[in-house]
């Protein structure tokens, strides 16, 4: 989760369970994961997503968490024995690199992209990237978050293909759009709610449980659509991308 949500809670929201899952299995599909040796998570936050991914990957494989906003403190904490923090740009380049939410964070996205990401992508590596969707549905969590921006479709491919190779795309979590217009629909009428973030979450183990198989089922049926080649809209776009060759 991103540093600015985290809460007093240990347990994990539907949504980031889900979202894990996705782009687990993402990787396994598009990365030789059996020979990747270094992982880089760009935006990585607490690093929950690195300890999440690290069983699919060799004994050895490094995964370095780069996160501009670590402070002192969320360097020194504990890590696995494989994963490295930094809030420093890390040297050298990465078999597979993880994009997750982090574009819509940066006032020039594709700066961060042409400058900082897209070099430190191995020559045979893969990029998996996501955003949210849909300008429509910018809202008061979009703020709450520092967002600079929700994408529509086009443009963001767009923005991957001029600096990568875009190999296969989709949307995540169709099911959440209607909540989220309705949620976008009522600020507008002027009702604001007190946003949280994803390390809030105080649902008792049956609706977690719910919840989660709920979007696990929406995010499955998202990826099978996307692999027949069938757009559906959903609350994230997503990519799969190689490095472009000269």
């Amino acid at each position: 989760m991103d540093l600015g949500e985290q809460g007093s809670t240990t347990a994990r929201h539907p949504w980031e369970v889900a979202r894990a899952e996705f782009f687990r299995g993402l990787a396994a599909g598009s990365a030789d994961l059996d020979n990747v040796g270094t992982v880089l998570d760009v935006g990585a936050g607490d690093g929950w997503f690195a300890d999440e991914i690290a069983p699919d990957l060799p004994a050895q494989a490094r995964i370095v968490c780069w996160d501009i906003n670590y402070d002192a403190a969320q360097l020194d904490a504990p890590t696995s024995a494989n994963v490295r923090r930094t809030a420093e740009r890390p040297s050298g380049t990465f078999d597979l690199v993880l994009l997750l939410d982090v574009l819509e964070h940066v006032a020039d996205d594709d700066a961060l992209l042409r400058d900082e990401v897209v070099p430190l992508l191995a020559d045979d590596g893969t990029l998996l990237v996501s955003v949210p969707a849909h300008p429509a549905l910018f809202g008061a969590h979009d703020s709450f978050l520092h967002h600079h921006r929700r994408y529509r479709g086009r443009p963001f491919l767009d923005l991957l293909d001029g600096r990568v190779e875009v190999v296969s795309h989709g949307s995540l979590f169709s099911s959440l759009l209607v909540g989220r217009a309705a949620q976008v629909a009522a600020e507008r009428a002027g009702h604001h709610p007190q946003q949280r973030g994803v390390g809030a979450w105080s649902g008792g183990p049956r609706l977690t449980r719910v919840a989660t198989g709920v979007l696990r089922t929406d995010a499955r049926a998202g990826a099978q659509l996307a692999a027949w080649g069938i757009r559906v809209p959903g609350l994230s776009h997503w990519a799969v991308c190689r490095k472009r060759r000269s």
